[in-house]
């Protein structure tokens, strides 16, 4: 008689034991198998329930599943009814994602695993601060077809602190935000203001969050000052978008055994690569070194070597170190200083590959043809040891310009530079032929006097030695990426998809009215776009065609989902090159060792649903650094204008809206603006579309590109506000013409 078999209990049914094995001596069934047990089951299940469908009954089982589903609604995986039943989030029309404030008082939420902005009104956003996290309901689209939605529950708060003016009124005090994203103005009981005067620059605690029916309520926990001291803005910047500085005992208590020599028995079992004549090339203001790169010439083309600072030797999963880079999720360069995501020891010390030093690193070995195709890969751990320190400067010049004084002193590295020089042309004419997008822009740097204050701005010219160092981050990068894809595992992607279709429509209109058209129909591609940068580079235009191509793109994050980059026209692509800033780095080169330890996807530390978290959380602290920087940026630009008032100068309109056009003044890259009352005395339409401002009397249009001369009108330090009158308008009166049928105009007229 045959026995009949047992069947499987969900432990081993979970595809993801093994990985949960390995992390938990007693473990449960994994997210992913939680989610598609909710999925199958296809209704809400309150806890008795869902435990009864995962076979789980012991007392340790249960409490082990109620921690994991209260971590998976913080995550925004899983969300509660009125019931206490468990939904699956953005099934039912709810969707989690962080929210992003408008100075104006409505706000968007942005979802966790891309798709739409949600709206919501101003309203909704009464209950919320800008970057916390929610879960909303979608209730229908508006007139525009924008998605709309309500509040459903708020997942982390990540507002604590605020900077900004403190100011009385009948006896009642308050704190107006800085940070002009947070609608909300803090109320200051009189029994908790503390030593604050009006009108000084302070920093509030928040105690109680705001609500649909209340303010936030707080209190002052420090005065900052009345005026604006040199480095009062980085200051301001840091505080006002939460960075965090001060690092944790349990941090400095784990890196105090730390030295600035590698102990010989971290080398053991390395591939050693001490003789091998690495060099790092960077900016002559560097202070951290994370990669260096070798070329030598084969047969068939070149061997190239990029070696990575292998920060995750010293940087250890679940340990207080690793919390802290996760927080920070990257290094914040503001122009007087570095908010780091290591400390120093590791991020200038043991983790920067400085020269003449063993440093521990993981290492890409990249074999390249003629045509700048990657035929083979392989990574590995190594030591190595720099033979040089050296600038894209000097680079530069002994490549470019053949500085022979600069080339006697490195004569032993100038051969593997003349290499180096070789594959960059090769992997820049393949980059070409793959159709990426290369955009015309310019960034630029502070210089400082002796007192703090900001005596120049300069532009960074780009020269051969940046575009070397480029080419080969990109090169291991998308190593990188191809072999996750081969080997099937989860991992973090940097992805950039393609554009929007209200943006490629809006982008096509206003490219017919300047008689040019985007090839690729409804589906273009980067070399689509490439293209047609080609084509107009030497249009007097070309400016004002590059700024829209590029608006009409979406912004580049992180996501465990990959989909490829849209700008580099690469089908997989990721970040590997920068573990001391980028925390996302730090969770790929784990990866690469998971795998060269013999690892699969089943046993791997991370899961999908696991990375898609660290992807969005280091999207944020991304997209917050970014923020911070532009505010300390723009008040360092605005106390630059001080002292200029009434002075005129030549620049380019480099925004247009129904309030004004922007103005980036030449050589100098500031930008400031001429408010639509400052125009002629005229109606103004605003066209979206041809990014114009046409006169209905006069004709007269002043569109994005135009060059005009302005005069400094005001300069608001606190507001970081540059307003500047009309000199010399864009071009002779014109004959009226019609505003454009799709024109969302608002008019205004000079008083």
């Amino acid at each position: 008689m045959s026995r009949r078999k047992r069947a499987p209990s969900s432990k081993e049914r979970d595809p993801h034991r093994q990985r949960e094995a390995k992390k938990y001596a007693n473990p449960i069934p994994s997210r992913e198998f939680i989610l598609e047990t909710l999925t199958e089951r296809g209704v809400p299940l309150v806890f008795d329930e869902l435990a009864a469908a995962l076979d789980l009954s012991a007392d340790e089982d249960l409490i082990a599943l109620q921690r994991r589903l209260g971590a998976m609604e913080r995550d925004g995986q899983l969300v509660r009814n009125r019931r206490d039943a468990y939904c699956l989030v953005n099934k039912r029309d709810l969707i989690a994602g962080r929210v992003i404030g408008h100075p104006d008082g409505f706000g968007f939420v942005k979802p966790d695993d891309g798709g739409d902005d949600v709206y919501l009104y101003p309203r909704q956003m009464r209950a919320l601060f800008h970057n916390d996290r929610v879960v909303v309901r979608v209730t229908g689209r508006d007139q525009r077809g924008r998605l709309e939605g309500s509040l459903v529950e708020v997942l982390e708060r990540n507002t604590q602190t605020v900077v900004g003016r403190f100011y009385q009124e009948s006896g009642v005090g308050f704190v107006v935000p800085d940070n002009k994203r947070l609608a909300h103005d803090i109320i200051i009981p009189r029994d908790r203001i503390g030593e604050a005067q009006e009108g000084q620059i302070v920093v509030a605690e928040i105690s109680d969050q705001p609500t649909k029916r209340t303010q936030p309520i707080g209190f002052i926990q420090q005065v900052l000052g009345d005026h604006m001291a040199p480095g009062m803005e980085t200051d301001i910047a840091i505080r006002t978008h939460n960075l965090p500085v001060a690092w944790p005992e349990a941090v400095l208590g784990q890196i105090s055994s730390l030295t600035e020599e590698v102990p010989e028995a971290a080398k053991e079992g390395r591939t050693d690569l001490r003789r091998l004549p690495l060099v790092t090339i960077d900016g002559a203001d560097a202070r951290d070194f994370d990669d260096a790169v070798y070329c030598e010439r084969k047969p068939k083309g070149w061997k190239l070597l990029v070696c990575i600072a292998d920060v995750s030797s010293y940087v250890e999963r679940g340990t207080a170190l690793d919390a802290e880079g996760y927080n920070r999720g990257n290094s914040v360069y503001f122009p007087d200083r570095v908010v780091p995501m290591l400390p120093e020891v590791l991020s200038n010390g043991l983790c920067s590959l400085n020269p003449q030093v063993d440093r521990l690193c993981m290492a890409c070995e990249l074999y390249v043809n003629q045509e700048g195709q990657t035929t083979r890969s392989r990574f590995f751990p190594a030591v190595m040891r720099s033979h040089a320190r050296l600038t894209y400067d000097q680079v530069a010049a002994m490549l470019v310009d053949g500085d022979a004084e600069l080339g006697a002193r490195y004569a032993e590295l100038l051969p593997h530079l003349h290499e180096l020089y070789a594959i960059y042309q090769v992997l820049h004419g393949a980059r070409a032929e793959r159709g990426a997008i290369d955009f015309d822009t310019t960034e630029t740097r502070f210089e400082f006097n002796e007192q703090g204050r900001i005596a120049a701005i300069h532009p960074l010219v780009r020269n051969d030695a940046h575009r070397i160092i480029e080419e080969c981050m990109l090169a291991a990068n998308v190593a990188t990426a191809r072999l996750f894809e081969r080997k099937k595992i989860p991992a973090l992607y940097r992805i950039h998809e393609t554009p929007k279709e209200e943006k490629l429509t809006d982008l096509r209109e206003f490219l017919g009215e300047l008689g040019l058209k985007l090839p690729g129909g409804a589906k273009p591609t980067a070399k689509d776009y490439a293209a047609l940068l080609e084509g107009v580079k030497e249009r007097p235009d070309r400016h004002l065609i590059q700024t829209v191509l590029l608006r009409s793109m979406q912004q580049a994050m992180y996501s465990s989902d990959n989909v490829g980059h849209f700008g580099l026209a690469y089908p997989a692509y990721t970040h590997f090159t920068s573990p001391i800033r980028r925390y996302p780095d730090l969770i790929v080169h784990r990866t690469i060792k998971h795998l060269l330890n013999g690892g699969t996807a089943a046993d791997h530390d991370y899961s999908k649903p696991d990375l898609q978290v660290i992807g969005e959380h280091c999207s944020g602290s991304e997209r917050r650094a970014d923020e911070a920087t532009r505010d300390a940026e723009s008040w360092l630009k605005a106390e630059f204008m001080q002292d200029k008032l009434g002075e005129e100068f030549d620049g380019t309109i480099t925004s247009v809206n129904t309030f004004g056009v922007f103005v980036e003044l030449d050589e100098i890259y500031v930008d400031g603006l001429v408010h639509i009352t400052a125009l002629d005395n005229d109606y103004y339409h605003f066209d979206p579309v041809g990014h114009r401002l046409t006169g209905e009397r006069t004709g007269m249009v002043y569109r994005l590109g135009d060059r005009v001369r302005v005069q400094l009108a005001a300069v608001n330090l606190d507001e970081r506000k540059i307003d500047f009158v009309m000199v010399r308008a864009p071009a002779p009166a014109r004959e009226p013409e019609a505003p454009a049928k799709r024109s969302r105009s608002r008019r205004r007229r000079k008083g």
